[in-house]
């Protein structure tokens, strides 16, 4: 297996494009890249880009006749009327709609195959980890769902267990939708509370379908947790669950919509937090996974502030040339977010924050409700793994 990372990369991923109204900036993607490049980490991994996902692979997870849809859609925007979720509010269709979402498709799943065929032990897609997708509909900002394609095409190719771990602030339902009666797929996703923010779905009840009871877990966050609760709430459920599944690929989606910063959500996460959760998923694949790590994007909305350093620690980790916290943002990149888009940019790779957190076997308090959250993730799924709760 070759010990460099990857990254997957293609300009045009940026048409990716809801239009100037959305939230959902392209300008993050390409500022992102440019982050990666200020610091040399384009020069630490193999840049990589991969032909679109062709309709056999987007058949692994989509419907033939959702597929048509988007074509359609994409051909004439136009005639989008809400039908398969494409012509809506968070989905509105665009030209090139299913062109640039089967190119992110495309990547996603050219980084799957690389680190199961050994050409690279990690790789990052960070224009991916569109997760709410769903088979025969678009959802949540997304079309077509990479995320449970890569996993798709690793168990086409012989993968027998794929672990996914996400931990953007929205609930990976589609993942989990696409994998729900399937045991070869470990889905765990750390979101906020579904009473407070889309989709409405990931309670610590939904544990996998008929045939694989326990191979979904759903830790559910109240609105307002921090780096304390989120950093504990992972490391008391995803290192277990792990182990005991013992995947051989490990999959992490790394939406940055759990900042503090960001305008959607209502969790308090920060950058150093999100970067100590990227750093525990590197070692987890390597612990659990043989290394094997397969790294996505997702949601943010702080397109300036929060994305790209977000995901330039992410790269930076894949590559094994961590970027320190304490590192101020080049100049060059300030004068690229400006000439973009006439806001200044972070000074530091930091929020300045410890990321501490305490280890869960130290003690359970029943009155926080970040700790009612993991203890009712584990309760719902760890027997049934044979697991003690």
């Amino acid at each position: 297996m070759s010990s460099r990372g990857l990254v997957m990369w293609d300009e045009a991923v940026t048409g990716y494009d809801f239009g100037p109204s959305h939230p959902m900036d392209p300008v993050r993607l390409a500022l992102t890249m440019g982050l990666v490049r200020a610091f040399g980490l384009d020069r630490e991994v193999e840049v990589r880009s991969a032909p679109p996902a062709g309709d056999s692979t987007l058949r692994l997870v989509h419907r033939e006749d959702y597929i048509a849809a988007v074509r359609g859609a994409s051909a004439d925007p136009g005639a989008a009327d809400g039908s398969y979720g494409l012509g809506t509010v968070d989905d509105p269709a665009f030209r090139g709609m299913h062109e640039a979402s089967a190119l992110i498709a495309g990547q996603s799943v050219a980084a799957a195959e690389a680190v199961w065929r050994g050409e690279a032990a990690h790789a990052v897609n960070f224009a991916g980890g569109l997760h709410h997708a769903m088979p025969g509909g678009a959802s949540g900002f997304c079309v077509y769902n990479d995320a449970a394609l890569a996993i798709a095409r690793l168990l086409e190719l012989g993968a027998e267990r794929v672990a996914y771990v996400d931990v953007d602030v929205h609930h990976g339902d589609g993942v989990q939708a696409a994998f729900w009666d399937d045991p070869r797929v470990l889905t765990v996703s750390l979101h906020e509370h579904p009473a407070t923010l889309f989709p409405q779905t990931g309670w610590p009840q939904e544990t996998g379908g008929a045939g694989a009871e326990g191979t979904a877990a759903n830790i559910a966050l109240p609105a307002g947790t921090g780096d304390e609760g989120w950093l504990r709430a992972f490391h008391a459920t995803v290192p277990e669950l792990l182990a005991d599944f013992r995947p051989q690929v490990l999959v992490t989606q790394h939406g940055a919509d759990t900042h503090f910063e960001d305008p959607l959500a209502h969790l308090a996460v920060s950058l150093d937090a999100q970067r100590a959760v990227q750093e525990s998923c590197h070692r987890l694949a390597h612990e659990h996974a043989g290394g094997r790590w397969v790294a996505l994007g997702g949601g943010g909305y702080a397109v300036v502030d929060v994305v790209p350093r977000s995901w330039t620690h992410l790269v930076g980790i894949a590559a094994h040339r961590p970027v320190d916290p304490a590192a101020a943002v080049p100049a060059s990149w300030r004068d690229e977010v400006y000439a973009r888009t006439r806001q200044l940019a972070p000074g530091r790779m930091t929020d300045g924050r410890d990321g501490a957190w305490q280890e869960w076997d130290a003690g359970y308090d029943p009155a926080d409700r970040a700790d009612q959250a993991v203890l009712a993730a584990r309760r719902a799924v760890f027997p049934l793994r044979g697991m003690l709760p």
